[in-house]
């Protein structure tokens, strides 16, 4: 089984910045693919960014040039550096990884609101 643990969510000005942070513990092969989604109010979750084992990232266009993903591989940790925020970024956001032979794994969401 595997644990993925958020934090870092909050309360930030618009243009201010958060770094959201996501650890997998338990017992678990490897992970590939790990990435941060989000879900505002009355909508559906959508995709903000995926970062692979080797470095390879994605991103939304909504949040390219603001947002950076990275992750450590010896702490089986991924990182959300957001910057330039505003007030459509408001959302749950949520830590998915792509377990080898377990399949999608997500936390239990942060929330981050910008508002000022």
């Amino acid at each position: 089984q595997v644990q993925l643990v958020e934090s870092g969510g909050g309360l930030v000005q618009p243009g201010g910045s958060l770094r959201l942070s996501c650890a997998a513990s338990g017992r678990f092969f490897s992970i590939n693919v790990m990435g941060w989604y989000r879900q505002p109010p009355g909508k559906q979750r959508e995709l903000v960014a995926t970062i692979t084992s080797s470095g390879g990232t994605n991103y939304a266009d909504s949040v390219k040039g603001r947002f950076t993903i990275s992750r450590d591989n010896a702490k089986n940790t991924v990182y959300l550096q957001m910057n330039g925020l505003e007030p459509e970024d408001t959302a749950v956001y949520y830590c998915n990884a792509e377990v080898r032979f377990l399949g999608d794994c997500w936390g239990q969401g942060t929330q981050v609101t910008v508002s000022s």
